[in-house]
């Protein structure tokens, strides 16, 4: 936990406070058996839909970081692509997608990663970043850490500098956090 996390009464955490981290609490939709028996898929599309909700996340990531710590946005499929579109219009900056395996229509770097139910490959343009280009990273969630380690890879593999790694949610129990150390990972709301 950073220091400037905050404990709520129910145990979850929120690195920018009270209020956005109940605000996405508030919205995330528990979906049992997705996408395999056994998980418990977090669904923040409610959060999204919500569009006072949505601007105050992407509000909150931007105070966070501040919107002159970066040059582009990488969006981690796919409901990253949602959070890294919104970010990169509120500062002015562009955004690169970070894609499932055989998506990209150019050459392209792949890491392929462990999931907690199952092996994934995700991609990114090989002439994606200017070398040294300072790159935020965001998700909407996570998990054990494997997506997000593969995507920090791919970034610095391009030629990108990893600014910061930004998700919503992150499911503190599966300890994915620990999996990016030393990189710091900005969490609104950590259960």
């Amino acid at each position: 936990m950073t220091e400037t996390a905050r404990v709520q009464d129910d145990g979850s955490r929120g690195e920018d406070g009270p209020d956005l981290a109940a605000l996405i609490e508030s919205r995330a939709v528990d979906v049992p058996d997705f996408p395999k028996p056994g998980i418990v898929f977090k669904d923040l599309m409610p959060l999204f839909a919500d569009g006072a909700a949505f601007r105050q996340v992407i509000d909150g990531i931007v105070a966070h970081h501040g919107a002159d710590s970066f040059d582009l946005v990488a969006g981690v499929e796919a409901r990253g692509f949602v959070v890294a579109a919104a970010i990169a219009y509120a500062t002015g900056t562009g955004v690169v997608p970070v894609r499932k395996a055989g998506k990209l229509p150019r050459p392209a770097l792949a890491a392929t990663y462990q999931l907690e139910y199952g092996e994934a490959t995700i991609e990114v343009h090989e002439d994606a970043f200017v070398p040294g280009q300072r790159v935020l990273v965001v998700d909407d969630v996570l998990a054990t850490g494997g997506t997000a380690a593969a995507a920090l890879e791919l970034v610095e593999r391009a030629g990108g500098a990893v600014a910061g790694f930004s998700v919503l949610l992150e499911l503190g129990f599966l300890r994915g956090r620990e999996r990016l150390a030393p990189r710091p990972v900005h969490a609104l709301l950590t259960v």
